[in-house]
């Protein structure tokens, strides 16, 4: 999408809008399908799964066609929006931008469309029994799974939406075969490394990514910032109120001091208004505290 509005041409921001449409779909079905898998299960690191095709075979099966879709196999949504930004390139001469954009569908296919289904769905056995989602989730999947096929299968119903007419044709010998080819290879990389052992294994481990550090570090280090100040807070106000005590109970001591005055004749009503000030803030830091 970034490539498509970078080269700028109706054909490329054409498909960089095509796409946009179509990935919120195909990769909504991903994140739906996972988000079964963690609801019936209760786990979603790859390292405990394994297996699920066998209990869960409607959620595989959407799974699958999301896969399918975001690596962009021919029939399936992401195929009819992704070679348009291909063509694009190729037509303007970017043909090392058209290399990379092919790299990275292969890197696309690995990462999305093989491992999420194999090692949730397929791979080892973990042991896990889980039965397929409720079915609002299923529904909510099926309507995506039948989106994504059928931009696939009658493209124009898409085309016909966006805002140029490019007469744009993705279902030519050119861009099936070329399709076609680097996901068979991508596919059989991907099976001879695993025959080989060569493929990296899957592994327990925790991957700490930047939201790590909001989630865990900020709470934290506030947690421990706070507490310092109410300590400090609570050391100053009965420091503070040990100081009015003593106060107070200076005052109280000196009654013999007040009584020569007051028997002098000398007015005791300033005397009476600094006590009843005093007493008040002595309150009202009690009643706060």
């Amino acid at each position: 999408m970034v490539v498509g509005i970078g080269i700028g041409t109706t054909l490329a921001l054409t498909g960089a809008i095509s796409h946009a449409f179509n990935d919120v779909i195909f990769k909504g079905l991903l994140f739906m399908s996972m988000g079964a898998v963690l609801h019936m299960t209760g786990r979603i690191n790859g390292s405990d799964l394994g297996g699920l095709y066998k209990t869960m075979p409607k959620t595989t099966v959407l799974c699958i066609v999301g896969a399918a879709s975001i690596s962009a196999f021919p029939l399936f949504s992401g195929f009819v929006s992704k070679s348009m930004v291909m063509s694009a390139a190729l037509e303007n001469d970017f043909h090392m931008v058209w290399l990379m954009l092919l790299f990275a569908s292969a890197g696309v296919f690995h990462h999305a469309g093989i491992k999420i289904p194999y090692f949730a769905f397929f791979a080892h056995d973990s042991g896990v029994r889980a039965s397929d989602p409720p079915n609002n989730m299923l529904v909510a999947m099926s309507f995506a799974a039948a989106l994504c096929i059928g931009i696939g299968v009658y493209p124009a119903a898409l085309y016909s939406l966006l805002p140029y007419d490019t007469g744009y044709n993705p279902y030519d010998a050119t861009h099936v075969l070329a399709q076609t080819q680097l996901l068979f290879f991508s596919a059989l990389a991907f099976v001879w490394l695993n025959l080989k052992g060569m493929y990296p294994p899957e592994l327990r481990s925790t991957n700490l990514d930047v939201d790590w550090i909001y989630r865990r570090v900020f709470p934290s280090t506030i947690r421990h910032v706070f507490a310092v100040v109410w300590r400090i807070d609570a050391t100053m106000r009965r420091t503070f109120l040990s100081g009015l005590e003593r106060c107070v109970d200076s005052l109280s001591t000196r009654r013999d001091v007040s009584s020569e005055l007051i028997s002098r004749g000398r007015p005791a009503s300033g005397m009476i208004i600094w006590v009843a000030l005093v007493l008040a803030v002595y309150l009202f830091l009690s009643f706060i505290s």
